[in-house]
């Protein structure tokens, strides 16, 4: 399966994952359904595609997109399910202070472009491995060790099992979720570590938080889609 710019999305086995939360030693088992995620995080030359803008400080058409907050990302995704024909799967009210999409609501059924979950995330960053991580992370990984400090072009490094790139390094991803509503808010979900971290933050478990609307040279976002009959 590809977009428009010809970015291919993997088909990901339905499965069961259990995610971890460090800080409050708190776990909880996820199953999920078959779904899509693309092989690579969003590229720049994507995002100008469907948006006409390069909001990242490096520049590169392969280069992963940064410098997007969640509300961002989300507003790509429906976009890019616009400009395919496809039924957006967010519902995004007007923006609250800097943009904040405050209440958006997440359309399950719809068959367009999204962001994953994070259980969906892990779940396919894992790709049926128990380890911290897919491979050895010089080979799987850009990270603060091997990345000279800058971001590098996606698809550059070993891809996990099921042929997915960069799920760990280069860029942290947004995910849909919420972090803890109870004591951060609306802070939503990160995963993956980035190209400036050190080689402890690039693990399948490892969560990070922020407010949706941060916009930061070390975060951007991977496509996800729910598959449809």
């Amino acid at each position: 399966m590809k977009t428009s710019a010809e970015q291919e999305i993997i088909a990901v086995p339905a499965g069961r994952v259990t995610l971890s939360d460090r800080r409050t030693e708190r776990s909880w088992t996820v199953d999920l359904d078959a779904y899509g995620l693309a092989a690579v995080p969003v590229t720049q030359e994507l995002y100008e595609h469907v948006t006409g803008e390069r909001p990242s400080s490096a520049h590169g058409d392969r280069l992963p997109v940064e410098g997007v907050s969640w509300g961002d990302a989300i507003r790509f995704c429906n976009a890019l399910s616009d400009r395919e024909g496809l039924t957006p799967a967010y519902r995004i009210p007007d923006g609250g202070p800097d943009g904040d999409p405050g209440g958006a609501e997440w359309d399950r059924a719809a068959d367009g472009y999204r962001l994953p979950t994070e259980a969906e995330w892990e779940h396919a960053c894992r790709a049926g491995t128990t380890e911290a991580r897919y491979g050895p992370l010089d080979e799987i990984a850009w990270h603060r060790g091997n990345s000279g400090e800058r971001l590098h072009e996606t698809g550059g490094r070993r891809p996990n099992a099921w042929g997915l790139h960069d799920m760990l390094g280069n860029v942290w991803e947004w995910c849909w979720d919420v972090y803890d509503a109870e004591v951060y808010g609306s802070y939503r979900v990160l995963r993956g570590g980035g190209w400036f971290d050190e080689r402890w933050s690039c693990r399948a478990s490892v969560r990070r938080r922020s407010h949706p609307t941060l916009r930061i040279d070390d975060v951007g976002f991977r496509l996800a889609r729910t598959l449809t009959d």
